[in-house]
């Protein structure tokens, strides 16, 4: 697994042992960062990995011009993935490394600001609607293992699938504005 582009393109991430994590294929990350860069989101941006695994999303973020990225995992080992790939890359001052269930985390925060949340969980998770409650982002990428059922609140921009999994593009509803009705007084 490399970085695709940016900064620290070519270089490699090492990925946690084990089958507790699923890396995002060099494709899929490509194809997402060329959309993501399309709408001119990532140059000095607030990141979010959520279940960031190797963080290797996060990190290609921070390569193509992010200002800062927050890490958010569970797992051990990758969490060791995650601090060893960030030194190696000398971007530790330009990010925050937190061992934590994601949606937990995001709930212990009330709503949690940034620019753009990556969301990569395991592929039979089932609380997105509580998950993105909890964002404050203009742009969400949710990774799944099967087409997203747009939450209540978010509008899906872009869906694309490769393999088996499912990338959706989300950003927040608009929400109309209250309309004020002129009452008649007899």
């Amino acid at each position: 697994m490399r970085v695709v582009s940016g900064e620290f393109r070519g270089r490699r991430l090492v990925a946690p042992v084990g089958s507790t994590t699923r890396p995002t294929t060099d494709q899929a990350r490509e194809a997402v960062f060329n959309s993501l860069s399309s709408m001119d989101v990532i140059d000095g941006a607030v990141i979010v990995d959520l279940f960031a695994g190797s963080g290797a999303l996060g990190i290609e973020a921070l390569s193509r011009g992010a200002s800062r990225c927050t890490f958010v995992e569970r797992d051990r080992a990758a969490l060791q993935a995650i601090r060893d790939n960030l030194t190696t890359l000398k971007a530790a001052d330009r990010s925050v490394v937190v061992a934590a269930d994601a949606v937990g985390w995001v709930r212990s925060h009330g709503r949690v600001s940034a620019d753009v949340v990556f969301a990569d969980p395991p592929y039979d998770f089932d609380g997105w609607d509580e998950l993105l409650t909890g964002l404050d982002a203009s742009i969400v990428v949710a990774e799944t293992g099967r087409a997203l059922i747009c939450p209540t609140g978010w509008t899906q921009l872009r869906a694309r699938r490769y393999g088996r999994t499912h990338i959706s593009i989300l950003e927040p509803a608009a929400v109309e504005p209250a309309v004020d009705t002129p009452v008649e007084i007899p």
